[in-house]
Parts: C-alpha cells; sequence; structure tokens
C-alpha cells in the first residue's frame, strides 16, 4: 500500500479544494468537479436530470429552495468492471448561505491558516468530495480497484436530498455506500430523521382597544407550543437505539420561524411557523406526522379554526447500518490502518442523504474530514491531515472493496 497512498498529498487535495470552495453556485461546482476528476485521469459523465419526472416520483424527498435545473456527476476509475462487487462514494458540493456575522477569513476564497482550510462548505462537505476524487485517483495508479467504485457527486443534499434521489434513479445497484460527511473521526451508522413543517393559525381582528371582541392568533398558538414541547418530550423519551444514547436531545422540535399581525393595534387574525421536526430511528415519517397533527389539532380545539399544517421542504427519513455489517467493520479496518485506532460507531441526530440509499436497500455509512460542529458555522474550516487521512481510508477500502466485500 506504500505506492498509492504515497500518490496523496496535501498539496494536492489543498489545491483542489481551495479551488472547489471558490465555486459556491452549485452547477459552478459540479463542473468544476467535473474538470477535476478528468485532470485527475477518471472518467466523468455530468447528466442534467429531468426535474419535472423527480417531483412526480415516488420518494420524492422534497426541496427547500427554489430551482429551474439540477445536474448530478458520475466519475469513475477507467477500465472499470460493471459487474464486479459496487460500492458507492456520494458527496454534495452545494452549500448553505454564509449568514449575515462576519467571517475572519472570507467565506468563499479558501484561506489556508494554521493547518486548516477555511471557507463555506470546507468541511461540510467539499473536503470529502476531494478526498474521493484523489482516492480514486490513487486507485487508478495502483492498477485500478478489483470493484467497481462509482462515485456520485450531487447537489441539492441541504434542502431535501433531490440530488442523491436523481443519482439513484440513474443507477442503484450498489453492495455499500460510504459518505465523506464531516464525522470528526467517528463512524456513523445510525441517523435520526427529520420533517420540515409549516403551521397556520387563524383568528379574527379587532382594534386593539376591543381586544375583547377578537380572537388572536398568537393568543391560540400558545397552547399549541405547550403541545410541541410534550410531543419532543415523549419523541426522545425513550432513546431506544443504543448509538443515541449519549445526545441530550437526539430528536428536537424547533420552530424555525413566526410570523404573525400585520399592524400594532390590531388583534393578530392569522399565525405562520415553520420549523424542524426529529424522528426517531424505527419510526416511521408518517406515523411521526401523525402524533405531529393530533398534538397540535388537540390544542388547538375549541379556540377557533382548525390548524393547518403543511409538510413542506426536506423530508428525512431516519436510517441505520448494524454495527456488525462488514461494511461498518471493514471501513472500522482500514481507519485503524491509517490511523492506529479504530473508528467509533456513533449516531447522530441529523438527517442525511444516507437514509435515500438505505432506502434501497444499500448499506452505508458515514465517515469524513471536519466535525459536523463546523458545518453551517461562520469562519467554517476542515484541518487538512482529516482531508488526508479520509483519502488514505477510501483508498484502502476501494482496492479493498472488490476482493473482501
Amino acid at each position: 500500500m506504500t505506492a498509492p497512498h504515497a500518490a496523496l498529498t496535501e498539496a494536492a487535495l489543498v489545491r483542489d479544494l481551495t479551488e472547489l470552495i471558490g465555486r459556491p453556485a452549485e452547477a459552478d461546482a459540479l463542473r468544476l468537479t467535473h474538470r477535476l476528476a478528468r485532470r485527475l485521469g477518471l472518467d466523468a459523465e455530468l447528466h442534467e436530470e429531468d426535474l419535472a419526472a423527480l417531483r412526480r416520483a415516488e420518494g420524492y424527498p422534497g426541496e427547500e429552495v427554489e430551482r429551474d435545473s439540477l445536474q448530478s456527476l458520475f466519475v469513475t476509475v477507467p477500465g472499470r468492471d460493471p459487474g464486479a462487487p459496487r460500492l458507492v462514494i456520494n458527496g454534495h458540493v452545494d452549500v448553505v448561505p454564509p449568514g449575515t456575522a462576519p467571517w475572519t477569513h472570507p467565506p468563499f476564497s479558501a484561506t489556508v491558516r494554521d493547518g486548516r482550510v477555511y471557507g463555506r462548505g470546507a468541511a461540510d462537505m467539499k473536503a470529502g468530495v476531494v478526498a474521493a476524487l484523489h482516492a480514486l485517483a490513487a486507485a487508478r495508479g495502483a492498477g485500478g480497484p478489483p470493484g467497481d467504485v462509482v462515485l456520485q457527486v450531487v447537489a441539492g443534499e441541504e434542502d431535501g436530498g433531490i440530488g442523491a434521489f436523481a443519482a439513484l434513479r440513474r443507477d442503484a445497484d450498489f453492495a455499500g455506500c460510504v459518505i465523506p460527511e464531516p464525522t470528526g473521526g467517528a463512524l456513523v451508522c445510525a441517523t435520526a430523521g427529520a420533517l420540515t413543517f409549516r403551521l397556520r393559525l387563524t383568528g379574527r381582528a379587532a382594534h386593539a382597544s376591543r381586544r375583547l371582541d377578537g380572537v388572536s392568533a398568537l393568543d391560540r398558538f400558545w397552547p399549541v407550543h405547550q403541545a410541541l414541547a410534550a410531543l419532543e418530550e415523549r419523541l426522545n423519551a425513550d432513546r431506544g437505539h443504543a448509538l443515541m444514547a449519549g445526545h441530550a436531545l437526539p430528536y428536537p422540535l424547533s420552530i424555525g420561524r413566526l410570523t404573525t399581525g400585520e399592524w400594532s393595534s390590531t388583534v393578530p387574525d392569522e399565525l405562520v411557523c415553520e420549523g424542524r421536526l426529529g424522528v426517531p430511528i424505527g419510526r416511521t415519517l408518517a406515523s411521526v406526522r401523525e402524533d405531529f397533527e393530533a398534538a397540535v389539532r388537540e390544542a388547538a380545539a375549541g379556540t377557533g379554526p382548525p390548524p393547518e399544517v403543511t409538510w413542506s421542504g426536506g423530508q428525512f427519513a431516519p436510517a441505520e447500518t448494524p454495527v456488525t455489517h462488514r461494511l461498518v467493520e471493514s471501513v472500522r479496518r482500514h481507519v485503524a490502518d491509517v490511523t492506529g485506532r479504530p473508528a467509533t460507531p456513533v449516531g447522530v441526530p441529523y438527517g442525511t442523504d444516507l437514509r435515500l440509499y438505505a432506502a434501497r436497500g444499500i448499506p452505508g455509512v458515514l465517515y469524513g474530514p471536519g466535525d459536523i460542529e463546523q458545518a453551517h458555522a461562520v469562519d467554517e474550516y476542515v484541518p487538512v491531515a482529516d482531508i488526508l487521512t479520509t483519502a488514505r481510508v477510501l483508498l484502502r477500502l476501494a482496492l479493498a472493496f472488490g476482493s473482501t466485500g
């Protein structure tokens, strides 16, 4: 393994990550990744997806941003054997906005300092994509992997997962999946689910001096808010899954936006709030939706018109791969070979594209550079050493997958 590992260098990884951070638009980032793959001697195909067909398809995961186009990129090693055991590596190049707080380092002009690469998307998850690209290139230099390793690079992960959903409609015949999201050195085998909701309550407007003549939508919301807090408590009462036991609140329910009223001296006749509802591992999205709607309906009963609940944006199902699965054991072994210590299997309270692979019966894990604490944060960064470690682990996995499974 000495020669293949020697082909992986921090300088080359940082060079390509720096360039990729400078492409905040997902279409630009995909086109650049296509060029980087070709530059590394890999085969790469960029596909334009049919959005209308995706939105009609069974299992459509939802969206939270407006889009009129979607592309996906497939990267493979030349001379591949599609009939060999197949491994997919998934990575996304879309990023969240930098926010309004000032950055020490410009978010889209990658800064390398003190062994870190700073920039929006550095950890989440352009470093993982670059690590995978270089791992495949090093595998090619070593004569090619015995299995068929495919890197699916997608957009739309941050707002629901439509990119991975589209990629899987093109090709889903895989024996295993690895997603190099930032995991802080741990091996993620279980992910919670998440639902995005919109709740509307109505009342009756009146002059503020005649408040009792009106029905305040804000007042109607108060018992609903209390009911949602009680629902959150019930969802977290039984942690159930052993890998989630270490989280203080694995399945949070959060109101992210709330608007009500049009005038300071008018009783508000409408309230709209939007938020996120955690979905426990082992629960279906439908059952948790039912619990939410029942809690809202009961809390608002008798105070006015029935509340309106709609499920918008991303709909993330939970997912898990048993810690005894051979893919988990294989990745742990390769991590130990590279770092000197095996990765600890954990569960996480957020949703990822992993659930789209699990839905198709593809076992998968998350292992990648950086830490989730950096994702979506101001001054986001990834340690350079983590990128190299991930590339080495993915290289070992690629060179072993077809022979050991």
